[in-house]
């Protein structure tokens, strides 16, 4: 997960002292990392709040040896003495045995997505799925304590799937938590990958009555050499607070989405798609020029070589 990503995640949920702090699909942990670093500069700590901090804040699950022995490296290379990460695959608990002790305050996570799970892990699940990333979700809501709040990326697509699992998933988040933002990622935003993804900002606890959108449109091409930066994200993160609309912000009503699929993707109303108005004859007299002017280079190429 892209580190501006991560900070601005952590700075919309703002963790708190006191608070306690999980992610399910730590990895590299660089959640609970940036988590570490915004609570201990939020304020000066005295003894008893530092020590908060080192024990009993953060939690951590990772299923990949490697992925774990690095999270765990991280957290102390980032001031954690002893993290509380446990080496499991987190989707193995059933979530009817989890209990008000075992609830978290604040979630923040990018679960893996694509994945496939075994049909006796899916039965720890209400909704059942073979897609990983929505067994991840069932857990995150299940894991927050009432008032808890989750800032958590999943691809696009899940906002409008018209599977059955999709639309129950998105009638119990919008249902239990009050869906408060969803950031649209651009293209690239996760270097190696294609896939379009989404944050989703809830607090659990209330149903969600209106939902603030923000697209992040960023015009050039995405990738090793210009990832995204906290330049990127700045005007989200100035716009988030208040829920300020403008070109890229908008709020969609509860009421106006359709009951019958839950369907609330991206669909931003302050972009007016541009109509074709040529006719068929316009149409095919333009393809007929572009292919002579594509068969007059092509011939040049010829003569050069």
């Amino acid at each position: 997960t892209p580190r501006p990503l991560i900070k601005s995640i952590v700075k919309v949920i703002n963790p708190q002292i006191g608070e306690t702090v999980y992610d399910g699909a730590v990895g590299s942990a660089g959640f609970l990392c940036e988590a570490f670093d915004w609570m201990s500069k939020s304020k000066e700590l005295n003894a008893a709040e530092f020590q908060q901090l080192q024990n009993s804040t953060f939690y951590g699950k990772e299923k990949k040896s490697l992925a774990y022995v690095i999270g765990i490296m991280n957290m102390i290379l980032h001031g954690v003495e002893a993290p509380n990460i446990i080496h499991t695959n987190t989707l193995t608990e059933n979530l009817a045995n989890v209990e008000q002790k075992d609830r978290v305050d604040v979630i923040l996570a990018n679960p893996p997505f694509g994945g496939k799970e075994r049909s006796e892990i899916q039965k720890n699940f209400p909704i059942t799925t073979s897609e990983t990333a929505y067994l991840f979700l069932q857990h995150f809501i299940k894991m927050l304590k009432s008032g808890g709040r989750c800032g958590v990326v999943i691809k696009n697509t899940f906002l409008s799937n018209i599977d059955n699992a999709s639309i129950a998933l998105r009638k119990q988040l919008l249902e239990e938590c009050n869906l408060f933002a969803v950031l649209d990622l651009p293209q690239g935003s996760f270097i190696g990958t294609g896939v379009k993804t989404v944050v989703l900002f809830f607090e659990k606890g209330k149903p969600t009555e209106k939902i603030w959108y923000y697209e992040l449109n960023i015009t050039r091409s995405m990738g090793k050499t210009k990832p995204l930066s906290e330049n990127d994200l700045a005007d989200f993160l100035k716009k988030v607070k208040n829920q300020e609309e403008g070109e890229n912000s908008w709020h969609i009503d509860i009421g106006s989405i359709n009951k019958d699929n839950f369907d609330f993707a991206v669909k931003n109303p302050n972009v007016v798609e541009e109509i074709d108005n040529r006719t068929p004859n316009e149409i095919i007299a333009e393809i007929e020029r572009l292919d002579c002017e594509a068969a007059a280079a092509l011939k040049k190429i010829k003569g050069i070589l």
